[in-house]
């Protein structure tokens, strides 16, 4: 039997559709809005898999090309790995949801989320996260949902939910926001320096919609919902806890109030362990695993008392303190920009790198395909936490960090006509303790200034954290590695002076309030100006000159219609050209020319080139010409760059000219002006300008 279920989101129609698809999934579901639609499976093992920690949920997004009528690209013409929008997809729909399932449920779960229908015109990213959501509350895996997940715009002035993506062009801030029916989950978005009273504004008309999307996936369980199944509990063994509380519970006390830094406060919890299970071998021999778990409580236990009950946190800091903070910049002699940021025992080397237009980046996805002329690359090597690791390509984590910084930084990135280069930053992270992606975001804005690339104002990240013990709760000011992982909250907001240009939000509880919200956004604020106000100190404007090692570059325009020109047939003019001055050139369909090179003279000169080469020859005007070839009757001349007429013998001299090569030879640089056009040959004569000489009085 199929069930569907309809609601409307913004007056928008979206179908949630069970029962014709993938019957053997714990849960599937086909969900559509216009004529995109998302398939989505939920899937689990049978049994949960033993000694792990963590709960193995996998979530796989992907966009075939077919869905909107397109090949897929390179030489196999088949879909290859994941593209980054199709991993930060995946990770929009994996952060919501995984907080919603039981701590001890350990069962291998998996989302897949495939779009087989696109209009061009709704984004499929958040209906497949409403698809994972429905296939797992109708399902019988233990899932605590559902949620709803829409993405908010602000187009002039006004908010509009899950916009077409023409409105998502327009708009000045884009919010994806995720969550249950009495609170919010998830927050990712980006904005033009908007205020903290417009983000919670959009949260607040998000989060009305996302009502009505877990109210359609109740009504669907109750139609078709499956029996949740049975989740094992786990049993304690309460001698074995005391034990490990007897023995931990003081000298953790005394440890979590003792002001350490990241490296030597490990080092002591390993020395503590050690000496616990030292202790508890011979009469627990085979719980090492349980021992470990329950001092990690005690640690958690402790350090979140110290927080909410006294306001102190691990290394000392109050609840709003920000830790000390170093900037320098310029440190790499041969880049085109370079900063290092280093915020308490986290650091982000960043380099900057200006190219041309031929370095853009080119996206092909189920949208019509468009370059990226702002790029930013995070890296997280394994020695930025003191451990060693294989280097493989960037991971899920390093993708999502990277696209982060990326849309922080892009609203002052400066329009191609102000500065026409294709800018990448590269962020390395060379030590970590704690939000190194707002590291990233601070570094990144500095090494634009070092480079010289024109931008008005600096741009700072903060991450906020959480602790919540019922209704009393702290939100902390630039979260440490420890306070991420024992807390509730990872909030990272980046901005100006103006305001707020991106902002992520993930949390491990099941939901937190608007006026949490409110109150995080706030703390967040007097944080970044604190941070700017260091940064500006260190450098508080663009450097007036670019680096010597940056290619030079200049834009100018062309008739359209002499494009044609300037490439030649089979490009052999343009590759003529980029061979002859050592330059790259790139020709937009306006006509715009940008020309790239290491010597600004070559620049120069390729311009002068280009643009004789597509000037209109004018009736009257003199040229420098290039004598081609000797005829019998005169001369062929090249009057300019790829244009030849001819000189008769008879406009060769004032005198009578019985033999051409009398007075030219093929290579002779002259003097010629163009007298007559006709049927697009060109007449020249050198006589008429000797005459023009002759006529001029004598200088005295």
């Amino acid at each position: 039997m199929i069930y569907t279920k309809e609601v409307k989101i913004d007056g928008k129609v979206i179908s949630i559709e069970y029962g014709r698809y993938a019957k053997q999934a714990n849960g599937a579901v086909m969900v559509r809005s216009g004529d995109t639609m998302v398939f989505v499976a939920a899937t689990a093992s049978d049994s949960p898999r033993e000694d792990i920690d963590f709960f193995p949920l996998s979530v796989e997004y992907r966009e075939k090309a077919f869905a909107a009528g397109k090949y897929p690209g390179g030489f196999f013409k088949r879909e290859g790995k994941p593209t980054e929008k199709e991993i930060l997809t995946s990770r929009l729909i994996d952060r919501p949801i995984r907080p919603l399932f039981a701590d001890n449920y350990k069962n291998d779960t998996q989302i897949v989320g495939l779009v087989y229908s696109f209009d061009s015109e709704n984004d499929a990213d958040v209906l497949a996260a409403i698809g994972a959501s429905a296939a797992l509350t109708i399902s019988d895996i233990p899932f605590l949902g559902p949620i709803g997940e829409v993405r908010v715009c602000r187009v002039d002035g006004k908010y509009v939910v899950n916009p077409t993506l023409s409105q998502m062009e327009e708009s000045d801030l884009e919010l994806i926001v995720a969550g249950s029916e009495d609170s919010i989950m998830m927050v990712e978005g980006e904005a033009n320096e908007v205020s903290e009273e417009a983000f919670l504004d959009a949260l607040k008309v998000a989060h009305e919609e996302i009502k009505k999307l877990v109210q359609v996936q109740n009504e669907l369980r109750d139609e078709c919902g499956k029996p949740k199944m049975e989740v094992p509990k786990v049993e304690v063994n309460t001698e074995l806890v005391e034990d490990v509380k007897k023995l931990a519970y003081d000298k953790y006390a005394e440890l979590v109030s003792t002001i350490l830094g990241k490296k030597e406060r490990s080092t002591k919890n390993k020395e503590l362990n050690s000496e616990v299970l030292e202790a508890l071998a011979e009469k627990y021999p085979d719980e090492e695993k349980e021992i470990k778990s329950q001092l990690h409580d005690i640690e958690k236990e402790l350090m979140r008392k110290q927080i909410l009950e006294n306001g102190k946190r691990l290394d000392g800091r109050t609840t709003t303190e920000i830790r000390p903070i170093t900037v320098e910049t310029g440190l790499l002699a041969r880049t085109h920009g370079s900063a290092l940021f280093t915020r308490g025992e986290t650091q982000s080397l960043t380099t900057l790198t200006l190219g041309s237009k031929s370095d853009e980046q080119i996206i092909d996805g189920l949208q019509e395909e468009y370059t990226k002329r702002f790029i930013l690359h995070y890296n997280f090597p394994p020695f930025s936490v003191g451990e060693t690791g294989r280097f493989f390509g960037p991971g899920r984590r390093e993708i999502g960090h990277g696209n982060l910084a990326e849309r922080a930084l892009k609203s002052i990135i400066p329009q191609e006509k102000e500065f026409p280069y294709a800018i990448r930053l590269n962020s390395d992270i060379m030590e970590s303790n704690g939000s190194s992606s707002m590291a990233t975001v601070c570094a990144g804005s500095l090494a634009l200034m070092d480079g010289g690339v024109p931008i008005k104002k600096a741009i700072a990240g903060i991450a906020m954290g959480l602790i919540k013990e019922g209704d009393n709760y702290a939100i902390l000011s630039d979260i440490s590695g420890n306070e991420d992982h024992l807390g509730d909250m990872d909030f990272k907001v980046a901005g100006s002076v103006e305001g707020v240009t991106a902002i992520q939000m993930d949390i491990k509880i099941q939901g937190i309030s608007f006026e949490i919200m409110e109150k995080a956004l706030q703390q967040a604020n007097a944080g970044r100006m604190h941070i700017l106000g260091i940064m500006n100190e260190g450098l508080g404007a663009a450097r007036e000159m670019l680096s010597k090692y940056a290619p030079k570059q200049l834009s100018f325009k062309i008739n359209s219609d002499k494009i044609g020109s300037v490439i030649g047939p089979g490009g052999k003019v343009i590759q003529g050209i980029q061979k002859e001055y050592s330059v790259v050139i790139s020709i937009d369909e306006d006509g715009t020319v940008h020309v790239s090179g290491g010597d600004l003279d070559k620049v120069n000169a390729t311009r002068d080139y280009i643009k004789q080469l597509t000037v209109e020859p004018e009736i009257g005007k003199s040229y420098d010409a290039k004598v081609i070839k000797i005829m019998d009757f005169g001369a062929f001349v090249e009057f300019l760059p790829g244009v030849q007429g001819l000189l008769h013998i008879s406009q060769i001299d004032n005198t009578r000219v019985n033999k051409v090569t009398d007075f030219l030879k093929e290579g002779d640089k002259i003097k010629v002006k163009l007298i007559k056009k006709e049927n697009g040959k060109y007449s020249l004569s050198r006589k008429a300008l000797l005459k023009e000489n002759q006529s001029e009085p004598e200088k005295k």
